[in-house]
């Protein structure tokens, strides 16, 4: 294959790629308070200030909830406050609004 040819392949690649939507409608949550997860296990929760189609996450007025450490899985009372702070969307298993959160008991556990 010539070189001109091949340039002429990359052109209409280029021309063929379409820009990637977002799956998530983040837009609608900016200026909310929204709830994060990320690998590992950690949770914060604080306002959106902005976001990219990679899920990057600005977020201020975070606070982080904290593990438990004998139970990773348990959540403590314990909170710690970051303020401003760049969440990377590699990172990130879940996002879900604070309003209309409320906490349950785990049906999990028998009832005595």
């Amino acid at each position: 294959m010539s070189s001109s040819g091949a340039a002429s392949n990359a052109g209409a690649s280029s021309a063929d790629k379409r820009k990637k939507e977002s799956i998530l409608e983040l837009a609608k949550y900016l200026e909310k308070d929204i709830r994060v997860k990320f690998i590992g296990g950690r949770e914060c929760s604080g306002t959106l200030k902005g976001y990219d189609p990679l899920l990057n996450l600005v977020l201020d007025n975070v606070t982080e909830y904290l593990r438990d450490p004998d139970d990773p899985y348990k959540l403590t009372e314990d909170t710690r406050p970051l303020g401003l702070v760049v969440c990377r969307g590699t990172g990130i298993v879940l996002i879900c609004p604070q309003e209309g959160m409320e906490s349950i008991s785990n049906p999990f556990i028998p009832q005595e």
